[in-house]
């Protein structure tokens, strides 16, 4: 059966020891909380996973472990993405993919490609890989946008690419992949707060940041929307909506480890050059955090 990305994939803070090192005590803990929670899938090293200091023998160990933890519960969508097309390949070449059911590639940054050269990346990308391949669109992060043509093109023509991670801003665009692209295509959304917008136009789900903190929340907007039950979905929307502003105020992922740290599933330890928020901002999340739980989030 060809694997699905529709309804809520979370996408992991990676939790770090004082030394740096992975804290896969608290990995653990974390994937527990989510699952019960009810997301349908896990990201690992996406944005919020702080991919880009992971190195390649890390998101390997980490890969194996998350699966035996895991153990089928729910799939795992891994990170893998890179700025220099033959590098990434051949550490595709070098890679063991089991436990993964798809790969997450995001848009090469800071190269500033054009379009034609974005279609070639992710051509070769699917040519490679042994996994299906989730394009992630996020040109906040990599300056250059994944307009829809370039998009509905690579999945015309690189069967191996089964949706996108849509993470702009522009509901025009988001609009104009959904209504043009191939039937099989996912389009699901980038941004918390965008989440019911898009999938209320046709999108399939969302791939969150916030679901880290509030999985069960998160996830009864996400399956009430997909299923047409927008009062329910507006409902935890607007709930988490303070939240998500907050989160975006703060940096990703700064501030959803913040939050995680105020609950005790991880330790408050980034790798640079992402650094924790400073106290008077802490206190800041902590009082907006407080002021939902109130309302919801028991």
């Amino acid at each position: 059966m060809k694997f699905s990305i529709k309804g809520l994939g979370v996408a992991l803070v990676t939790p770090f020891n004082d030394n740096g090192a992975i804290d896969y005590n608290s990995m653990f803990k974390l994937i527990d909380h989510v699952i019960e929670g009810g997301v349908d899938y896990i990201v690992l090293f996406g944005t919020t996973g702080e991919a880009p200091t992971i190195s390649l023998q890390e998101k390997q160990e980490a890969l194996k472990k998350a699966s035996s933890h895991i153990n089928g519960r729910v799939p795992i969508v891994l990170g893998f993405g890179g700025n220099y097309t033959a590098k990434l390949l051949e550490e595709m070449s070098l890679f063991d993919f089991t436990g993964a059911s798809a790969i997450l590639s995001v848009m090469p940054y800071y190269n500033k490609p054009n379009q034609d050269g974005i279609f070639m990346h992710y051509k070769a990308i699917s040519e490679k890989s042994p996994l299906p391949t989730i394009l992630y669109n996020v040109p906040g992060r990599t300056v250059v946008n994944m307009e829809a043509e370039t998009t509905i093109r690579i999945a015309n023509e690189c069967k191996n690419v089964i949706a996108i991670k849509e993470a702009t801003d522009n509901m025009d665009q988001i609009m104009d992949l959904i209504n043009n692209k191939p039937k099989e295509l996912e389009v699901v959304a980038g941004d918390d707060a965008l989440a019911l917008p898009i999938i209320s136009v046709g999108g399939h789900g969302v791939i969150s940041v916030i679901a880290n903190a509030y999985p069960k929340e998160f996830a009864k907007m996400t399956h009430a929307a997909l299923k047409g039950d927008m009062e329910e979905a507006r409902h935890y929307h607007y709930l988490l909506l303070p939240i998500m502003h907050t989160l975006l105020k703060m940096g990703n992922p700064s501030g959803i480890k913040a939050i995680l740290h105020m609950k005790g599933i991880i330790n408050h330890v980034f790798r640079l050059p992402v650094h924790p928020v400073n106290e008077a901002k802490f206190n800041e999340i902590l009082k907006v955090v407080e002021q939902t739980e109130k309302n919801c989030c028991k």
